[in-house]
C-alpha cells in the first residue's frame, strides 16, 4: 500500500481522534457575531471555501473565504484563519504578513514551529492528521470533521459513513472514464472542487467542478459517453437526468458528503493506478508550495 492510500484509509479513525480538540476548535471557529476570513491555497482554498459556508449557515457570523495568493486587505474583518497543512506556503504567509494588527489571527496547521506561527495569534494543530503524500486528504477532511463538529453536527454517522465509503464500490470503472465533473451545493461545492484537485493531481486527469445548476450553463457541453458526473450533497436530481441525455454516467450517494470525498479520493487512486502513475509523486507537485524571492 503506498502512502496516499493509507493515508485515505486512516481517515475515519484520524476523524475520531480530532473530536478531542473540539473545545479549542470551537474557541477558535464560532466567535459569535465576528465577521471572519478563511484563506489558504489549493486544497486548503477548498477546505476554507467550504468551512465559510458551514460557519455562516450555522449563524455564527459573516464568513468569506479567499485564496491566499488573492488577499488583499480591503475589507475588515475580526478574524482571519489560514488553512495550512505545511506552515511554510509562501503565499498563505505573505497574506498573513499584511493582517492589520489589531485583526486576530489562527492557523489550522499539521506542523508546529514553522514560520506560520510566528505570524498568527493561535495555532489549531492536527499533527496527528497530517500526510507522508503531497497529495492531501486526511489533513483537509480532518480540517472540516473537526469544524462541523465544533458547529454542533454529530460525527457519529459521518464516521460510519467514511467507514464505508473506504470498503463500497467505485460509482464507474475508472479504465471507462476520461472525464469527471464534480457538483455541489452550499458547503459542498467545495467539497467538489477538492475532488477534482484529486484526481488531476493524482492521475493527471481532466476533472471539473462546479455549483450544480451552474452545470447546463455551459459544462454539460463537454459530457458524453466517458464521463462521470458526480453530485455532492443535495443537489438537484434532475441533473442525473442532464448528464444522461448527454452519455454521461451520473452519481450520487446518500451517504455524507465527507464520506463521498473519501470514495472520490479512492477513484482518483483507482484512476492513478490504471494510467500507471505512481500518487505519492504526482507529477510537477511538492508538499509546500515555497517560492524563492
Amino acid at each position: 500500500m503506498n502512502d496516499t492510500a493509507a493515508e485515505i484509509a486512516s481517515q475515519p479513525d484520524v476523524w475520531r481522534q480530532s473530536l478531542a480538540l473540539t473545545g479549542q476548535a470551537q474557541d477558535e471557529l464560532i466567535a459569535p457575531g465576528e465577521r471572519m476570513l478563511v484563506l489558504g491555497c489549493g486544497t486548503s482554498w477548498f477546505v476554507a471555501q467550504a468551512l465559510a459556508e458551514l460557519r455562516e449557515s450555522a449563524g455564527f457570523g459573516e464568513t468569506d473565504a479567499v485564496c491566499a495568493s488573492e488577499f488583499l486587505p480591503r475589507r475588515h474583518y475580526d478574524r482571519i484563519v489560514a488553512v495550512c497543512r505545511s506552515g511554510t506556503s509562501t503565499e498563505v504567509l505573505e497574506a498573513l504578513r499584511m493582517v492589520p494588527a489589531s485583526t486576530r489571527t489562527t492557523v489550522i496547521t499539521a506542523v508546529r514551529g514553522e514560520p506560520v506561527d510566528g505570524l498568527t495569534d493561535s495555532q489549531l494543530v492536527l499533527d496527528f492528521a497530517d500526510e507522508r503524500s503531497v497529495v492531501q486528504t486526511r489533513f483537509p477532511t480532518t480540517t472540516l470533521a473537526l469544524a462541523r463538529h465544533a458547529f454542533g453536527a454529530d460525527l457519529d454517522a459521518v464516521i460510519a459513513d467514511g467507514r464505508a465509503a473506504l470498503e463500497m464500490p467505485l460509482p464507474a470503472d475508472p479504465a471507462h472514464i476520461e472525464h469527471l465533473v464534480f457538483l455541489g451545493t452550499g458547503w459542498t461545492i467545495g467539497l467538489a472542487h477538492e475532488a477534482a484537485l484529486k484526481v488531476r493531481e493524482s492521475a493527471q486527469a481532466y476533472s471539473e467542478s462546479y455549483p450544480a445548476k451552474d452545470f447546463r450553463h455551459g459544462p454539460v457541453a463537454v459530457a458524453g459517453r466517458n464521463s462521470l458526473v458526480w453530485s455532492f450533497g443535495d443537489t438537484p436530481k434532475e441533473l442525473d437526468d442532464v448528464a444522461r441525455e448527454a452519455g454521461a454516467t451520473a452519481y450520487r450517494s446518500k451517504q455524507d458528503p465527507l464520506a463521498q470525498l473519501v470514495l472520490a479520493q479512492r477513484f482518483a487512486l483507482a484512476m492513478a493506478a490504471h494510467r500507471g502513475l505512481d500518487p505519492d509523486r504526482p507529477r510537477l507537485l511538492t508538499r509546500s508550495v515555497v517560492l524563492t524571492p
